[in-house]
């Protein structure tokens, strides 16, 4: 009789993940399904923003209300990456991911058919819980779905954001062209429902549990049989190699336990993690505004040419955002984070000083430079950086808390800097945000640990990392 590997518990799962070295079969699939959320997740918050003026002319909104829309989404995933996180590690990785499509869905119907600014805001709250969900969740199982040796291909994210922001500014479009008029918005948003629906259905069919969790959580036979439906990976469980520490993992890690992100060899990881995460996306957010301001002045005031503007500036972002997977292989996570901010420090200082002096062609370049520095380093590692740190039992919890972070960092970015540029002016306030990327730099060039440079053994657990946990009331 044929003699079968053993899985006692989630290193014999990572173990045999590592050793076939691919994504191949069911687990392709299940993968593109996931990252496939991502877009969905990028192509919702793109919806709002791309007929966000159209919008306000037709139900006369005011500055105040156009505001809480742009923030809401942001704000509820400050609240919902935490609870995707801790909802993952209780129940498990993909009935979060499904439920937050249904969520998705719905926002996406409310706002398309929405009569009043409050309905449009109920989609939008929807399409924040859809959002912090996913985003915490799916990078959690997408780190566990793939080799060691392929980690840095979670940083394709970037990419995927920036083919989803592209993607509904090309629909827009389309519908502008065929007349649409001021109800371009609603098919902008309507779209977002029909891809959700799409992977729902798609997720519903294929997707797979994570091994990794199901091992975590003393399912052990059910852990060797998803390692076959996904690799074809033929495995037995075994007996658990200590059964008392087998025991105590089996409660799931939640919020009375997060304490473990703060402490042991956890604690500079999530420190790292943490400040790429709130760094990359202040900075972004911050920016971000400026650039249709750089796209009519380049490419005109009709909305048909700056939206292709808006493209050319995304077609960096993509670029950066694919290649992001190579430069973080290269380089590791952290010194291409801080490569990326060295970039973007340089960039928003020379912006600050030559801001209103330079020729429209420099004008362009500068933004350019952000875009692609951000998206090949820190944009990308924000997410990535975090999924691949923790063990399989706070991993989910550690991206939530991250994620939570890094919105809170987009809720600052969208409205404290505005705020700045109204006292100071928009060239100082480059100035001033230029203490973003430094920040983020000198943590990266301060903490050393990386995950794509990790030994085995720093894998294992050490005292102080994991106490046991409660068992769940």
């Amino acid at each position: 009789m044929a003699h079968h590997p053993l899985v006692r518990g989630v290193k014999d799962v990572a173990a045999l993940i590592d050793g076939h070295g691919r994504i191949t079969g069911r687990a392709r699939l299940v993968w593109l399904l996931v990252f496939g959320g991502l877009f969905l997740d990028a192509y919702s918050n793109a919806a709002l923003s791309a007929g966000l003026a159209p919008m306000t002319k037709q139900m006369h909104l005011s500055t105040d209300q156009v505001s809480i829309l742009t923030a809401t989404a942001p704000a509820l995933a400050i609240l919902f990456n935490p609870i995707g996180g801790w909802l993952a590690s209780r129940i498990g990785r993909v009935p979060p991911l499904l439920a937050a499509k249904l969520f998705a869905l719905g926002g996406a119907l409310l706002a398309a058919f929405a009569g009043d600014f409050t309905t449009v805001w109920l989609g939008r709250v929807l399409v924040g819980v859809a959002y912090g969900v996913d985003f915490a969740v799916a990078m959690a199982l997408l780190a566990e779905y793939t080799p060691a040796k392929l980690g840095g291909r979670l940083n394709l994210w970037q990419g995927v954001w920036y083919i989803a922001t592209t993607g509904n500014l090309a629909l827009t479009l389309l519908f502008f062209n065929l007349d649409a008029g001021a109800d371009i918005w609603r098919w902008s948003v309507g779209s977002a429902g029909v891809f959700a629906l799409v992977l729902f259905l798609g997720q519903l069919k294929f997707l797979v549990e994570s091994p990794s969790w199901l091992a975590s959580r003393g399912r052990l036979a059910d852990a060797a049989r998803n390692l076959g439906r996904l690799y074809g990976i033929r495995a037995e469980a075994g007996e658990p190699e200590d059964r008392a520490e087998a025991a105590d993992a089996r409660p799931a890690v939640g919020f009375r336990q997060a304490g473990v992100l703060f402490r042991g060899r956890y604690l500079p990881r999530t420190i790292l993690s943490s400040v790429i995460s709130l760094d990359q996306a202040m900075q972004y957010f911050a920016v971000g505004w400026y650039l249709p301001v750089i796209s009519l002045a380049i490419f005109g005031e009709s909305f048909e040419k700056a939206t292709v503007g808006s493209m050319v500036f995304n077609a960096f972002g993509i670029a950066g955002g694919l290649l992001s997977a190579y430069v973080g292989r290269r380089m590791g996570l952290r010194l291409s984070s801080a490569a990326g901010f060295a970039v973007v420090l340089v960039v928003l200082v020379v912006m600050g000083l030559t801001f209103g002096h330079v020729p429209t062609w420099f004008a362009f370049i500068l933004p350019v430079l952000f875009i692609f520095a951000h998206s090949a380093g820190p944009g990308a590692n924000g997410k990535s950086i975090a999924a691949l740190s923790y063990r399989s039992e706070v991993r989910a919890l550690g991206t939530g808390v991250t994620g939570m972070i890094g919105s809170f960092g987009s809720v600052v970015g969208l409205y404290l800097f505005p705020q700045i540029k109204d006292g100071l002016g928009l060239g100082h306030t480059f100035l001033v945000l230029a203490v973003v990327p430094l920040s983020g730099l000198i943590t990266c060039l301060l903490i050393k640990w990386d995950p794509t440079r990790a030994a085995a053994e720093d894998e294992q657990p050490a005292p102080g990392d994991l106490a046991p946990a409660p068992a769940a009331s």
